[in-house]
């Protein structure tokens, strides 16, 4: 009985998937050119348009698969950045069609590279679903994909303002995200209204991914105190500008009361004409004589 090394069975997999990727990636290409070639070819202002349209949706959908293409490497990934490249191809593939809005709230968030991959898995799975399945009942439709991280615990919210008229159906297409999120150790929960659903996809970070997400919160909160801390200077130091000034103004006058009435001239005399003084030194126009 021949036992597979696990890594090389992984190692293979992984090869089969980005040739797989690879050749969906070149047949995408192949439409779009085809297309192309066709819209410059027909006549009629309407073929011409309808064609377009058509190279700009496959070009969304190539925007999504490249998005969606199985990472190599094991750098970390930032999350919220993947996951708006990956929202801007659902826009220009899908969403903007159906008059779909879509809005992000997301936190820096560091991920392993497959990891990050199954994220985006999940969420171009369920916003899908919410294109194919949501009512807006004449509303415009809304979607917000939220990303947060709380200590060691990763959330990803995907709400809309849609109901759904089929639960079951719904579990049950949404099977595969939720094998997904086994595999990150998480699970997804539902929630719905009359007039909104929430699916919440849960999953705890490894202790790679906590450490970097640590260092990542410590300079955050190091550049905020920074900055915090230079607000903080230039608001005391315009203050104490301003209490010398007037401090420097009260001992003049309390020391020019203390002086005979002849001494107390030549002080305001002085005071007279250092302010005169600036007025005319050569910074300042004079009036033509």
């Amino acid at each position: 009985m021949t036992v597979l090394n696990p890594d090389l069975v992984g190692l293979q997999e992984g090869v089969l998937l980005r040739e797989l990727n690879q050749r969906v990636a070149n047949g995408v290409a192949f439409a779009i050119n085809l297309v192309s070639a066709a819209a410059i070819r027909v006549e009629g202002a309407e073929a011409k348009g309808a064609l377009g349209d058509v190279v700009e949706l496959l070009h969304g959908y190539a925007d999504v698969h490249r998005v969606l293409a199985m990472p190599a490497g094991e750098t970390l990934i930032h999350a919220a950045t993947y996951i708006r490249k990956l929202g801007c191809g659902m826009r220009r593939a899908v969403l903007d069609r159906m008059n779909i809005q879509l809005a992000f709230a997301t936190q820096p968030l560091a991920l392993q590279p497959q990891r990050c991959w199954h994220l985006g898995l999940i969420v171009h799975e369920l916003v899908m679903h919410t294109a194919r399945h949501a009512c807006f009942d004449a509303r415009a439709g809304q979607v917000r994909i939220k990303l947060t991280r709380t200590g060691g615990l990763v959330n990803c919210v995907i709400l809309d303002n849609g109901s759904r008229p089929a639960r079951e159906t719904s579990d049950r297409e949404l099977r595969i995200a939720r094998d997904i999120a086994r595999a990150l150790g998480g699970r997804i929960e539902q929630g719905f209204g009359a007039e909104f659903t929430s699916i919440i996809v849960s999953f705890p970070l490894t202790e790679r991914e906590r450490g970097a997400n640590w260092t990542i919160a410590t300079r955050q909160m190091r550049a905020s105190r920074r900055t915090k801390a230079a607000a903080s200077n230039d608001a005391a130091l315009t203050a104490s500008a301003a209490a010398d000034q007037d401090g420097s103004t009260v001992e003049i006058d309390r020391f020019a009361e203390r002086l005979r009435p002849q001494e107390r001239e030549i002080v305001v005399l002085r005071q007279s004409a250092d302010a005169l003084g600036g007025l005319l030194s050569p910074s300042h126009h004079r009036d033509a004589p």
